[in-house]
């Protein structure tokens, strides 16, 4: 019988975080070990491939929703399902709230794991002083202590637990196979958008502050003076949306912009992509430039971003307080200049973020 594992930390969106826990869940050994997921959304991303693979999803409502409902419903969901798992690995960008760590302890799961997503506080000054506030007590409720990149590690844990036998760098590692560039499929895809000879640039992310894509509708907008036919992909959801458009509406590039939904064939639609820019205000470390470097896509992100992304030669670091139309300049000249595009799915390999490899840790992780 396989070993079940509680998740938490897949939401509605599909976001990075998400992308990273399916990676792994689609790559494991589901014979041996399964994944159940707790979630406080109504609708959860990635639901019907979930239970298609056996996982087990369970709702229970929001602390900030209904704060006394949700304590209701995560005390009854422990008491009864605790003694199920041997294991809960609780994924997030902020450490505001640990009551799932705590009721995993006092319910008995011996293996309690906290995995941090994010660099630095996203949140409101007073989820932050709570980060700050549990980052003290931590070690009494996790029993592992895991991070998508080291400029991570030390917003979420002590340097005590930094050097303990008890902390792992987890990669954000991706199925390389999936992104090696074809000429084929770029073909294709560009004309199933209905693309022809126009510069295409990507961004793929939630539609939130931290991805800053604001800025990066103002550095489009400088390329478009020297580019007129340029095109923006905007991929993914989130509350800044409305503002998004607002702001292409107002900038009068309606013909320029395209907003597509959150999708899963990200590693065809990199095909058809021939730059990435995401001007984040901080990252983890991002799924998404791993995979664009991936499929041979030239990025350029700001120097907020760790340098723990760089995977090749064909990721550009700019501060974010050179102007928009200097970033503009500056990414026009890089692109008159790069050679014929190619794989650099052994780059990533190399680096240790093929999921092949990374998911057989993942196993030794979850259950020594």
């Amino acid at each position: 019988m396989a070993t079940r594992v509680l998740i938490f930390g897949i939401t509605d969106v599909m976001g990075g975080m998400e992308s990273v826990i399916m990676n792994y869940y689609r790559n494991i050994d589901r014979s041996s070990i399964q994944f159940d997921f707790l979630c406080n959304t109504k609708k959860v991303a990635y639901e019907d491939e979930i239970t298609s693979m056996g996982g087990r999803i369970f709702r229970i409502t929001a602390r900030s929703k209904d704060f006394t409902k949700y304590k209701k419903d995560i005390k009854s969901f422990f008491e009864k399902h605790a003694k199920d798992y041997s294991c809960i690995w609780v994924n997030t960008c902020s450490l505001a709230n640990v009551d799932y760590l705590k009721y995993a302890k006092k319910y008995g799961i011996k293996k309690r794991i906290v995995h941090c997503h994010i660099s630095q506080n996203i949140d409101s000054l007073v989820r932050g002083l709570l980060h700050k506030w549990n980052k003290l007590f931590i070690k009494r409720y996790a029993t592992d202590f895991w991070s998508c990149s080291r400029s991570a590690s030390g917003y979420f844990y002590s340097k005590s637990i930094l050097t303990s036998n008890n902390y792992h760098l987890i990669n954000n590692a991706i199925d390389v196979r999936n992104f090696s560039f074809n000429n084929s499929a770029r073909s294709r895809m560009r004309k199933a958008l209905g693309i022809r000879n126009e510069l295409v640039i990507g961004n793929i992310g939630r539609f939130c502050a931290q991805k800053n894509q604001p800025f990066l509708i103002d550095i489009f907008n400088s390329i478009t003076m020297s580019l007129p036919n340029a095109l923006l992909i905007l991929v993914g959801e989130g509350g800044d949306k409305e503002l998004l458009l607002n702001k292409v509406d107002r900038l009068g590039l309606k013909n320029n912009v395209l907003f597509l939904e959150p999708r899963t064939d990200i590693q065809d639609l990199l095909q058809a992509i021939d730059i990435v820019i995401a001007p984040s205000l901080c990252e983890g470390l991002s799924l998404s430039l791993l995979e664009a470097q991936a499929s041979g896509v030239p990025v350029f992100t700001s120097s907020s971003v760790s340098r723990e992304c760089k995977m090749s030669d064909y990721i550009y670091f700019y501060d974010l307080s050179m102007p928009s139309s200097m970033w503009a300049q500056k990414i026009l000249d890089v692109i008159s200049k790069c050679d014929k595009r190619e794989s650099r799915v052994n780059y990533i390999r190399q680096k240790g973020f093929d999921i092949s490899a990374e998911s057989r840790k993942m196993e030794k992780y979850l259950t020594c």
